[in-house]
């Protein structure tokens, strides 16, 4: 569980809540609302006060990269360093995983500069499950996505939310300002009210 009391934001209420494993909570609001500012402050990459724990182990207690694997941050905007795909990953990435999220295995060898918008957001989800957190931070994932490829985003994050191939099930932050992303969650956290609202006959 991914549990947050008293987060102090600026611009924003003193924030708490709580997500269980296999849940989503979805964070919506207008753009300038403070999601981007509350996943950076849950990653533990802008110093903000406040608790923030993941499975009682809390964050301030945990050396910074620790927790940026357990916790990890889907940016807006991913960034790439490096002259491949294939080199952003800890191993190999493996063709299915490229092919559950619409993207050609090709890719693993080009130049991420060479990407849509829309494949460097793909491929950075692809990136970041490989280091195999236990809650996902997602910062507006399908903006840059078609229908098609936005189905398959939710389905993917979808068994990132239950657990496959043994991994335990995990936990997921999903902001978006579009309604139809957050179909799925099991509660909403709207800002910059700061108010969570159940969602009823969510399933979790």
């Amino acid at each position: 569980m991914l549990s947050v009391a008293g987060l102090r934001i600026p611009g924003l209420p003193p924030l708490g809540f709580e997500v269980r494993r296999g849940e989503v909570l979805g964070i919506s609001g207008p753009s300038g609302s403070g999601k981007t500012r509350l996943l950076r402050a849950l990653a533990d990459l802008d110093p903000t006060p406040g608790e923030v724990s993941l499975d009682g182990a809390a964050r301030d207690s945990l050396p910074a990269p620790e927790w940026r694997r357990r916790v990890g941050l889907l940016p807006a905007e991913p960034r790439y360093w490096a002259g491949t795909v294939a080199a952003h990953f800890p191993e190999p990435p493996e063709s299915a995983a490229f092919r559950s999220l619409g993207l050609d295995p090709a890719l693993r060898g080009a130049d991420p500069a060479t990407l849509s918008t829309g494949e460097k957001a793909r491929v950075a989800l692809l990136r970041l499950l490989a280091r195999r957190p236990e809650a996902l931070l997602l910062d507006e994932p399908g903006a840059n996505l078609d229908r098609a490829n936005r189905e398959r985003l939710l389905s993917r994050v979808g068994a990132f939310r239950v657990g496959t191939g043994g991994r335990p099930a995990g936990l997921v932050l999903w902001a978006s300002h579009a309604e139809e992303e957050l179909r799925f969650a099991d509660a909403i956290l709207r800002l910059p009210e700061g108010t969570v609202t159940q969602v009823p006959g969510a399933s979790s």
